[in-house]
């Protein structure tokens, strides 16, 4: 794709939320009542989204695009180039979490037969991300994110392989010789990503439509909750170090959205935070999130120590614990769950 198209699809964002298309869910196998989620505070951090309603998130199949259609396949251009890829594909595998949480937003993940995981140990109640529902949770694993099993992908045969050009162009050569690859561009935002996904899934038009339902619920919410007079600073903890989020992380890009401000120190780059010095993560409100059991093993001891039960935000309650999934996440679901997390915390906490 050339930096042109690149612009252009940019430009032709719509910008918008996913209705959790909350569809009947097509079959048992979407049963939500396995996933429990009981935890309710972390180290005095109330949990948000803990509640979260997952059965029936992934609506039916969205119409197909009708144009673009030549014969049986359809030329898509992605990062890689032009791949012909079946005009309504039935076998899928992903390879990263934004194409994954597409396959959701458009209705096709029960055409899934396998995704990559975000590791070997990560397994929830299956091998895929818990957020996107219990369906989607049985997909098979096809290796980890990064490092996809070639011969596990071929095994399953597909008809269309979807993944970043993060993985580069030897993985895409390999994959290519198994069935049609498309390599959503990783300099495109996950705006763009999500178009080029859903182009690759033949319902482009579908993720015009729900980026623009998107846009317009963000601002909504943003005016409903007075997100302006609030400046909400985003904590992750990793196993040995916490990083502020900077305004262009896929949270921080949502919460611009929804007109959430934030802390002058969180307003460029990614901020590491010594954990005696937490000016930086101060903030009318504050979103802490771990990387993992080994982070919220430093981040529980941390949110116990003396320089952060005097930081203003915990002595009068403002903080809050957010899914690392969705937060560091990228797609129209995860961006909607954030959504969903912002309006039931913030209200206007003005300093």
């Amino acid at each position: 794709m050339t930096s042109t198209s690149r612009a252009g699809l940019i430009l032709a964002i719509g910008v918008a939320l996913f209705t959790a298309g909350c569809s009947t869910p097509p079959s048992s196998s979407d049963d939500a009542s396995t996933i429990v989620r009981s935890t309710t505070n972390i180290a005095g951090a109330g949990v948000v989204g803990n509640d979260r309603k997952t059965a029936g998130l992934c609506p039916e199949a969205a119409p197909l695009d009708p144009t673009g259609i030549e014969g049986s396949v359809r030329p898509v251009g992605h990062s890689e180039g032009i791949s012909n890829v079946p005009a309504d594909p039935m076998r899928i595998v992903v390879l990263d979490a934004a194409s994954l949480d597409a396959t959701c937003a458009v209705g096709v993940w029960e055409r899934v037969v396998g995704a990559a995981t975000l590791d070997p140990d990560f397994r929830g109640d299956g091998d895929q991300e818990l957020y996107l529902g219990p369906g989607i949770a049985r997909v098979p694993s096809v290796g980890t994110l990064g490092a996809p099993d070639i011969d596990a992908v071929a095994t399953l045969a597909p008809d269309l392989i979807i993944g970043s050009d993060s993985l580069g162009r030897d993985t895409y050569a390999a994959l290519s010789d198994i069935a049609p690859t498309v390599f959503t561009s990783s300099d495109d935002g996950w705006k763009g990503t999500f178009l080029q996904s859903a182009a690759a899934l033949g319902r482009g038009r579908t993720g015009f439509d729900e980026l623009a339902r998107f846009s317009a619920d963000a601002q909504q919410a943003g005016r409903d909750i007075d997100a302006a007079q609030t400046q909400a600073s985003v904590v992750r903890f990793l196993p040995d170090s916490m990083v502020t989020d900077s305004t262009t992380s896929f949270a921080g890009q949502v919460l611009a959205e929804i007109g959430v401000q934030r802390p002058p120190a969180q307003r460029d780059g990614e901020v590491t935070v010594a954990p005696d010095d937490l000016l930086a993560a101060e903030g009318d409100i504050v979103y802490v999130r771990f990387d993992g059991d080994e982070g919220e093993s430093f981040g529980t001891e941390v949110l116990r120590s003396d320089p952060w039960l005097e930081l203003g935000s915990v002595k009068d309650g403002r903080v809050f614990a957010v899914d690392d999934t969705v937060w560091s996440g990228s797609g129209i679901v995860a961006a909607r769950a954030i959504l969903a997390d912002v309006r039931n915390s913030l209200n206007a906490y003005a300093s």
